[in-house]
């Protein structure tokens, strides 16, 4: 994962929703399952690495969509397409979206990458600099954390809006080494970007939210400064429910540095976007301790409990 991390002064961003009236009920609460969520993290680990051309990539696609395929609603959408490295070799890749209530005019996107490093490159051995990047937090969590959340909202009855559940390749760049790489680019969600209107002919979506690095002990977010300029008031409503549910996690400042993500080129086309993470990773970011012990639930439920109370209180007209 690459993320451009630039200096500037951190400004304080003053949450000014009503917890009360968008605090979720006991039983939406209730209804993520962050066990399950940490399980289908278990399952993905197992196929490092999982960078772009490898078995693990594509064991990772083919497990994505089974599940997706099992919700109520849902419909399965891909975008296949090749990019050229910077070698000249050719790369096969794939979006994978799940609509959720696909008659829904009104849509909202939320999204992940599951494409992951190629190698552990930041490890402090250098012995193990060339061997694979688990990837437990930078990768699969945000995979467990869409598909807990998409079998919650196709099962909870009518929402206020259609959810596509996006699934983008290539966010690790066309080396596979995010940050590693001098020339990163992510190559998925700009592609998706580009191609909107292919799934959004008359109307784009009302907002959407980018989930990286969810799942760490202790997890600490923090509104993402060019979130903040995207979609400022979801980026409110999101900290301001998440505050209500688990204030620990959720911390409604200073404001992050901008972050590079797959939230930057859905709001260069006028998508109100949001990026979800926590960047403070040390020392295991992109190294050979990105792995399960590293993750937890209380984290995952702190993320998904408010992205489905954020979803369910979704306002039913601009």
């Amino acid at each position: 994962m690459h993320k451009l991390v630039l200096l500037l002064a951190l400004n304080a961003l003053v949450v000014c929703d009503s917890v009360a009236e968008q605090a979720p009920s006991a039983t939406e609460r209730a209804s993520f399952d962050s066990h399950r969520a940490m399980g289908h993290i278990h399952s993905i680990m197992r196929w490092a690495p999982r960078s772009i051309g490898t078995l693990g990539h594509a064991r990772t696609l083919s497990y994505i969509a089974a599940h997706l395929r099992s919700e109520p609603d849902m419909v399965i959408v891909r975008q296949e397409w090749t990019e050229q490295r910077d070698d000249g070799g050719l790369l096969r890749l794939t979006n994978l979206i799940a609509r959720l209530h696909p008659e829904s005019a009104q849509r909202l996107i939320l999204s992940t990458h599951y494409d992951s490093i190629v190698r552990a490159y930041r490890d402090p051995n250098p012995a193990l600099r060339i061997s694979p990047m688990p990837g437990a937090n930078n990768s699969a969590s945000g995979v467990a954390l869409l598909l807990e959340v998409a079998r919650v909202l196709s099962r909870i009855g009518k929402i206020p809006l259609g959810v596509d559940f996006v699934f983008f390749d290539g966010e690790e760049g066309p080396n596979a080494l995010g940050a590693g790489d001098p020339n990163w680019r992510a190559l998925g969600s700009p592609y998706f970007a580009r191609h909107v209107r292919d799934l959004y002919p008359s109307q784009l979506p009302r907002a959407a939210v980018a989930y990286d690095m969810v799942c760490k002990t202790n997890l600490r977010l923090y509104p993402e400064h060019w979130s903040v300029q995207s979609a400022p008031d979801q980026v409110r409503r999101f900290w301001s429910i998440g505050a209500s549910l688990a204030p620990e996690a959720f911390q409604a400042n200073p404001e992050t540095a901008p972050i590079g993500d797959d939230q930057v080129p859905l709001a260069k086309i006028g998508i109100p976007s949001l990026l979800v993470i926590d960047f403070d990773y040390e020392p295991w970011f992109n190294t050979s301790h990105d792995t399960e012990d590293k993750c937890s639930e209380r984290s995952l439920a702190a993320v998904g409990r408010t992205t489905v109370a954020f979803v369910t209180s979704f306002p039913s007209s601009p």
